[in-house]
């Protein structure tokens, strides 16, 4: 039997970040950097991060059941739960397996799907898996629900900077306000050591920063041209940037979004240069000449690029840079904390637009596919999604820590990855009610969490106590 389902897509989305955050500003001075090394050169605003009371789990079980919750959707109703993620807590068990403990409550056990993992692609990994099950014959009716969470550190030095947590739920499901042009999808792998994990006793990365953002900016070259020609293929006609309302970027630093939109700005130049303004056409003209690698490495053309975008790149990409220069690099929930910021900022305004969004993940992994915005019915309308994702209370809610304690919290943060036999804090009063947090990890590693109550008490833990047996 084949699928009937039209207009797949994301029905209802909800986001979730720590509440402790350090700026970026105080940072720099801490560190002794240059000023606006950071903020400037960098292009962000804040850093959020996990303390010893949250990590990907934790924050998995709180977007999640928020969700259900906020929009009301039964937990029978879900047939398919994938996670993406490259924040590893264990080697063999997923966290998708420590969600269904949301969902065993319900008596639903039968759901499919796992985790996803390559670097800052595995979200989009696991969005695709549930769209095309949705889309295939194999489909029950029920939902998919995507699931991005990650929490990005690095050791001391210059990478550090570019740190951020957070997790992102999407159900998927027919007749979706946020519908995949699955058409136009264009797709680039490579075998590339750009960042990577091999270290498995810590959390940190191994990063070649210069060769991640000529990874970065060729995958969008290569995805750009197959996207165009698909988009031409069933179109009939040629693309270009001007064919699309919003541009979302994966963004691991709001500098390298300036970038790679400028980048577009010359791909455009060099299929179709009367696709670009005169003016701009007369300053890309000497770079014209360049050979692709030589075009990664000219700062004159990186510097003009941007000077010739930055009226198209206010009014396609700024609206999609509010919460990741607030909160950092989200790893697999990078992109969609992009696109979540372009639902805030335009809400009133974005039905009948079309978005293109750009996902990379080091290694390497990357497309590009685009959404059309619709009405939706209630209460998956684009309006209700704004309103349960409540992005300015969360970020009016942080408490900002001064850098020494951000640099404390890591220092445990770092002694506490991969351990056992220990209890935390559980200093929850920055915490919002509903929100999950490690409790303790036994001397067999099992991590146990609890949920902070709507009077501020812990209420039912969610820790697969009867598995366990306590």
């Amino acid at each position: 039997m084949e699928s009937t389902a039209k207009e797949v897509g994301i029905l209802a989305m909800d986001i979730y970040f720590p509440p402790t955050c350090v700026k970026q500003e105080e940072l720099e001075a801490y560190d002794g950097a240059s000023k606006g090394k950071y903020t400037i050169g960098l292009g962000q605003d804040c850093l959020t991060f996990c303390t010893e009371l949250e990590d990907v789990i934790s924050m998995s079980l709180t977007v999640v059941t928020s969700l259900l919750e906020k929009y009301q959707i039964d937990p029978k109703r879900i047939g398919r739960l994938e996670v993406g993620t490259e924040t590893v807590i264990d080697k063999s068990k997923s966290i998708k397996t420590w969600l269904m403990q949301i969902f065993e409550e319900s008596g639903n056990t039968d759901i499919e799907g796992v985790d996803s993992t390559n670097a800052c692609y595995g979200g989009t990994a696991a969005l695709f898996n549930c769209v095309n099950w949705v889309e295939s014959s194999s489909w029950d009716g029920r939902y998919g629900l995507a699931v991005c969470t990650d929490s990005a550190v690095y050791a001391e030095g210059p990478a550090r900077p570019t740190g951020g947590a957070a997790a992102i739920a999407m159900l998927i499901g027919p007749n979706a306000p946020i519908a995949f042009e699955s058409k136009y999808r264009g797709t680039h792998m490579s075998h590339v050591y750009d960042f990577y994990k091999p270290n498995l006793a810590s959390e940190y990365p191994v990063v070649d920063g210069k060769l991640s953002q000529t990874c970065y900016l060729m995958a969008l070259d290569q995805c750009y041209k197959q996207f165009c020609s698909k988009f031409e293929k069933y179109e009939e006609k040629q693309f270009s940037i001007s064919d699309a309302d919003y541009i979302v970027f994966h963004s691991p630093y709001n500098k390298l979004v300036q970038k790679s939109f400028a980048r577009l700005y010359f791909n455009d130049f060099l299929r179709n240069s009367s696709s670009v303004q005169k003016e701009a056409k007369e300053k890309m003209e000497p770079f014209s000449s360049l050979t692709r690698d030589e075009s990664y490495q000219s700062r004159d053309l990186e510097k003009t690029s941007q000077q010739v975008a930055k009226d198209l790149y206010d009014e396609k990409v700024q609206p999609s840079t509010l919460i990741p220069k607030q909160v950092g690099n989200m790893y697999t929930a990078s992109l969609y904390a992009a696109f979540a910021s372009v639902l805030h900022n335009k809400l009133s305004n974005l039905v009948g637009k079309r978005i293109v969004m750009f996902s990379y993940g080091s290694g390497l992994s990357s497309t590009m596919f685009s959404f059309r915005i619709q009405d939706g019915q209630h209460p998956f309308t684009i309006s209700n999604i704004g309103t349960v994702m409540n992005i300015n209370g969360k970020l009016e809610s942080r408490h900002v820590f001064p850098p020494e304690k951000f640099i404390e919290t890591m220092k445990l943060m770092e002694h506490r990855y991969g351990a056992k036999d220990f209890v935390t804090a559980k200093e929850t009063s920055l915490l919002s009610p509903g929100t999950f947090y490690l409790e303790r990890v036994d001397s067999v590693y099992r991590r146990f969490y609890a949920k902070k109550g709507s009077d501020g008490k812990l209420s039912a833990a969610a820790n697969g106590t009867t598995i366990n047996g306590y």
